[in-house]
């Protein structure tokens, strides 16, 4: 009997669009399959105008246990070559996520490993719930966390990275607090609907347009210097925005005492 769908996309009220990693029994771990709906739904969301947040979420009592025991069994038998083009397609996933032009918060329940890290750190905001554990396990296989990398080195830092990352060392709600994974930590699932509310709260009051072009702006300048060039894309970006519809329509409804036309009733 097929196995069905890993992932699911719902809408709870209009705007709002939750992934929900679908695999309880297997507790939510990566095989080719999840990989493939996660992208073709990550893709999908940045094409719908109406979708202001992105939940990444999971079924069941973990999040996500990372690769899938059958899944790294058929990546031992492949060469090489075989094995690039897997990995790619979890690089893809995870760029598909990190892209979004939405915002974006990860809940967590039970805890993360490996590729499940990736999802968090490819998020806004994580929240977690009280108890979550978290490894980076990689090592312990012979392997190295490298098509997650990227997101988990800019959100944790290299110190902590190179010591998570060379020691598979188990950590808790704590330390990912502590180190910037996640950003706070609730008393159960209650507490992550309390986040969701909350997080959408704040996106309803924020311009489609500028916060899509303000994740933007940080990609683009995080690591540059803010030479003659940076200074003038800068400006031209910020002034794109004042002279465009929403910064026109955001300071209008400022001075009127009224909300603006995106702000969602």
């Amino acid at each position: 009997m097929d196995e069905p769908a890993p992932v699911s996309i719902r809408y709870p009220q209009p705007g709002l669009a939750e992934v929900v990693l679908d695999r309880p029994q297997r507790r939510n771990a990566f095989n080719e399959a999840m990989i493939a709906h996660l992208t073709a739904a990550f893709t999908a969301l940045a094409g719908e105008a109406s979708v202001r947040l992105v939940v990444l979420r999971g079924a069941g009592a973990m999040f996500c246990a990372g690769a899938d025991l059958d899944w790294m069994r058929r990546q031992g038998e492949q060469d090489e070559a075989a094995n690039q083009a897997d990995a790619l397609a979890l690089a893809t996933m995870l760029h598909a996520l990190a892209s979004l032009p939405q915002a974006t918060l990860c809940l967590v329940q039970g805890g993360a490993y490996g590729g499940g890290l990736g999802l968090m750190a490819a998020c806004d905001r994580a929240v977690a719930v009280a108890g979550a554990g978290f490894c980076f396990s990689e090592v312990k296989l012979g392997l190295t966390p490298a098509t997650i990398s990227p997101y988990v080195v800019a959100a944790i830092g290299t110190r902590e990275a190179k010591a998570l990352f060379s020691l598979a060392m188990p950590f808790d709600t704590e330390r990912a607090l502590r180190n910037g994974l996640i950003e706070a930590v609730v008393a159960d699932e209650a507490g992550l609907d309390a986040a969701v509310a909350a997080t959408w709260r704040l996106v309803q009051a924020a311009a489609p347009g500028a916060v899509a072009d303000s994740r933007q702006l940080v990609d683009d300048v995080a690591g540059r210097t803010p030479d003659l060039a940076l200074r003038t894309e800068t400006a031209r970006r910020i002034a794109a925005r004042r002279a465009g519809p929403e910064g026109r329509e955001g300071l209008a409804a400022f001075l009127d005492k009224r909300k603006p036309a995106w702000a969602v009733s």
